[in-house]
């Protein structure tokens, strides 16, 4: 699959970068039947923040997974600027992936024998249009901990890592399940930070798992989830800036 452009035409907050209709996905054990998703639609525009919101088991992550070509619909579409995403050709769900999403997960996957630079710079040795591993780390404030191991982090500074490894391919879609779940709330307000400021100086489309309704309020829209369904969806008339939640 060819990079697919944006339209020239339209502001770029109205146009779509992302588009499910119609996603369901069954987990199947045996004769049991689990349904992760209930023919879902969903629109994600370019360059705004949003946040998924719902409990456990919701189908949010199972969302999360299939928008980013970790996983593939049992039934319904996914298309990326207009181009449908094939759940048939592994190749291009592949490109997909390398070319176009950054992912940041609960916990961090980095490598404890790397530093923070030689995590990030795993992931620019392979990307198309790389930023330098060291300006990912200052655009999330770790500048002076390049050389630090991971044992050597905490547990905010290594979500952070995290977070840069995933950005310094530039991608287009950034998408985050539960960032902050395994950190306390000063240290969770870091991190979304950083979130923030690379939603903001970068233009990326970002999506955000969680289930605190206060980091809500740092979103454009806002998608309340239940039982794999989309139950509500809201947005908010001003984005709070992370510094300014509370939890």
């Amino acid at each position: 699959m060819t990079a697919p452009q944006p339209k020239s035409s339209g502001r770029t907050e109205d146009r779509v970068a992302l588009s499910a209709r119609g996603l369901t996905k069954v987990y199947r054990t045996g004769e049991v039947e689990v349904h992760a998703l209930r023919g879902l639609d969903l629109d994600l525009r370019e360059s705004e923040l949003v946040v998924l919101l719902g409990p456990s088991a919701s189908g949010k992550s199972t969302l999360l997974n299939i928008l980013g070509g970790l996983d593939t619909p049992t039934s319904g579409q996914v298309s990326f600027r207009g181009v449908e995403l094939s759940a048939h050709d592994e190749a291009a769900q592949t490109r997909y992936r390398r070319d176009h999403v950054g992912f940041v997960f609960q916990f961090y996957n980095l490598i404890p024998s790397l530093t923070a630079l030689e995590n990030v710079s795993l992931v620019t040795e392979i990307a198309r249009a790389p930023m330098a591993p060291a300006d990912a780390l200052a655009l999330v404030r770790l500048s002076d901990r390049l050389d630090h191991f991971p044992a050597q982090l905490s547990g905010g500074e290594q979500q952070r890592v995290a977070i840069a490894r995933a950005i310094a391919k530039q991608p287009d879609i950034l998408l985050c399940d539960e960032p902050t779940g395994a950190l306390d709330s000063e240290t969770g307000i870091l991190v979304l930070e950083a979130i923030e400021k690379v939603n903001r100086e970068l233009g990326t489309t970002t999506a955000l798992i969680t289930h605190n309704r206060m980091i809500a309020d740092m979103a454009d829209r806002v998608f309340c989830f239940g039982d794999g369904r989309i139950v509500d969806t809201w947005t908010n008339e001003r984005r709070r800036p992370a510094h300014e939640l509370e939890w």
